[in-house]
């Protein structure tokens, strides 16, 4: 069941996030980019809770992953061709869905994906955007597959601390 994260939740989220940087400490290639101590952190995930945008998986008492959704679209997302105009409210943004590689493999970013298009429905957005770090090809693929549509890729400066590319992708709500 995923659902608004709860105060507990937020160390979970941050278990979460080691659990994948500790995964990408054994292989050759990142498919996050992301930097211990830098993002994502427990900081994080106690700002989209503080925020109301945190989001948790749970599944047999175990948190199996979280989401951020919200309204905030980075300013490298003004140098994205997007198809499907929108500002403000309009767009629903996915930011860091993370499945804990313990649950990976079962489903469980698809049912994110899915509860953040119906959050989206129920909030009246025309679309959802989402960006991945382009080395992060299983993630693009699985995107692709539930009928986002890549946007292109622009140079970001993530949080203000990682340099990186990034594939954006929308998919219509309505």
């Amino acid at each position: 069941m995923i659902r608004k994260a709860a105060e507990g939740d937020i160390r979970e989220a941050a278990r979460i996030y080691e659990e994948i940087l500790d995964q990408e400490d054994q292989r050759e290639t990142s498919y996050t980019n992301w930097q211990r101590g830098k993002y994502p952190t427990i900081k994080n995930a106690e700002e989209a809770f503080q925020a109301g945008t945190l989001y948790t998986g749970k599944e047999n008492g175990e948190i199996y992953g979280c989401i951020i959704l919200n309204h905030i679209q980075p300013p490298e997302y003004g140098n994205i061709p997007w198809t499907i105009p929108g500002e403000g409210e309009e767009i629903l943004v996915i930011h860091t869905l993370v499945i804990s590689p313990a649950w990976s493999g079962r489903g469980k970013g698809r049912e994110f994906v899915a509860f953040a298009e119906k959050t989206a429905a129920r909030l009246g957005c025309k679309a959802i955007r989402l960006d991945t770090y382009e080395g992060n090809l299983p993630a693009a693929a699985m995107y692709e597959k539930l009928g986002y549509r890549y946007a292109g890729s622009t140079l970001f400066h993530f949080q203000n601390v990682i340099w990186e590319t990034l594939k954006c992708f929308e998919k219509r709500i309505s």
